[in-house]
């Protein structure tokens, strides 16, 4: 199977089935002597676990990660990070209905069309259990991003139509509610908002929000590499994303050139810095120095419990209802996913940028 390795210089390559034994990352590329532990990296797959509120899958899974290889005495080697979370609550037999079929909104068919055979239980490589390797090796890209000032932080921005306000942003508060929302008066009527669909059986999509702080100017690459391109690339790799925008987003279309510049201004400390951020922090492909401000649009959960028109293997139409424990909104539990993925692909720019000047290497090398 391609496609399940990320990264250039920093890269992880994800495995593992959502009902098989476990799952997991291996991370190479990661300096030696960066200070990490099983702790660091389990903060983040809390956050990510099923079971932690009414808006998640009742699957009770404790996500403990296992560090395998590539730590020593509790430092970074320089040699491959393995890290691995067993599956404990699998119950493949809330799936058998479905094994003929094709659920909507889902991979059934796709992967069926392209390897001729597919594992539907929980929807194997497809289901959102394969982000648990992404969450981990995104805890080590942050943590090597804060031992360089960088800080990454996403939130959940809106469930449906019930939004944040900007003016009560609080982003302690996203951990004080099961939404992730970082306003607690839209937290509470977006509970509302869902506790209604629910009851019916359906879902609700959302938009989260994702912001680097600390990132230096000039780490991206000015072609097919550029920051918001590989950021784009690695939010839209996680399932059920369905657009990407970054800064003003699709609403500088609307805007005038005037009013979308970012006038350079120099700051209190004498250094460059912009009067506004319409950029969104990044400028041809390269960070500016800004904060980076990235949303990211997820649809509703495809599993609902209403019934449902579809195909089965011998083409047959049929209606299904969809068993099992499922999420009645995918944002919550994907933020951290989105945080993940982000902090990981700025940490591996970050070192590609390295080789960008000639002087900064003779420094390096010549001292």
């Amino acid at each position: 199977m391609a496609g399940s390795v990320w990264g250039t210089l920093l890269t992880m390559t994800t495995w593992g089935e959502s009902h098989g034994k476990g799952l997991g990352v291996v991370v190479d590329g990661c300096p030696a002597g960066l200070p990490l532990c099983e702790a660091d990296i389990q903060k983040y797959l809390q956050r990510r676990k099923p079971g932690q509120s009414r808006f998640t899958t009742k699957r009770q899974e404790e996500d403990a990660v296992e560090i395998l290889s590539g730590v020593f005495e509790g430092r970074t080697t320089g040699t491959p990070i393995s890290l691995m979370v067993r599956n404990t609550d699998q119950r493949s037999h809330d799936y058998d209905a479905i094994k003929d079929l094709y659920r909507p909104g889902h991979a059934d068919y796709t992967f069926d069309k392209k390897y001729g055979f597919r594992d539907y239980r929980g929807g194997g490589r497809s289901s959102g259990r394969e982000t648990i390797g992404r969450v981990a090796a995104g805890a080590i890209g942050a943590k090597l991003l804060e031992s360089l000032g960088v800080y990454v932080a996403a939130y959940t921005r809106s469930v449906g139509e019930v939004e944040i306000d900007d003016a009560r942003f609080d982003l302690e508060e996203r951990m004080n509610n099961g939404l992730c929302m970082p306003d607690a008066q839209a937290a509470l009527r977006a509970q509302e908002y869902l506790e209604s669909l629910m009851e019916r059986g359906d879902s609700a999509g959302g938009v989260a929000e994702c912001m680097i702080w600390g990132l230096p100017a000039g780490v991206g690459e000015p072609v097919f590499e550029k920051l918001d391109a590989r950021l784009a690339h690695a939010a839209m790799s996680i399932g059920a994303v369905k657009g990407v925008e970054i800064g003003s987003g699709f609403r500088a279309s609307r805007m005038v050139g005037s009013e979308n510049n970012d006038p350079f201004i120099r700051g209190a400390d004498g250094a460059v810095t912009k009067a506004s951020n319409h950029a969104g922090g990044i400028l041809g492909g390269i960070s500016d120095g800004s904060p980076v401000v990235m949303r990211v649009s997820f649809k509703p959960t495809p599993s609902v419990s209403l019934t449902q028109k579809t195909v089965n293997c011998c083409g047959e139409e049929v209606e299904t209802v969809v068993k099992g424990r499922h999420d009645p909104i995918v944002v919550p539990r994907a933020v951290v996913v989105l945080e993940a993925m982000a902090a990981f692909t700025a940490a591996d720019l970050l070192l590609v940028s390295m080789t960008s000047r000639i002087d900064r290497i003779q420094d390096f090398f010549a001292g």
